[in-house]
């Protein structure tokens, strides 16, 4: 299982985390991979200068991502982890 953590903290918030949750659920949602990817909203994952703050797993690396760029970064770091499960 991929979990993807998305920082609904306070800047995060005001830069569209919640319009990023619903693109990465519609990803998965038309993909068909509700078994294989969750996304799980976080409080604070301490990097607020990337807001919309969003990790995969527990990994360390904090992506910054916007609406623009929530499908890129899906078929770039999300359906390779995927593809390795």
């Amino acid at each position: 299982m991929v979990e993807i953590n998305v920082c609904i903290g306070s800047a995060c918030h005001l830069k569209g985390s919640y319009d990023v949750i619903k693109k990465l659920q519609s990803i998965i949602d038309e993909k068909k991979l509700g078994d294989e990817v969750l996304v799980k909203a976080a409080f604070c994952l301490g990097d607020c200068m990337k807001a919309v703050a969003v990790k995969i797993n527990k990994d360390e690396k904090i992506f910054s991502l916007n609406i623009k760029n929530t499908d890129e970064y899906f078929n770039e770091y999300i359906q390779k982890k995927v593809n390795q499960c």
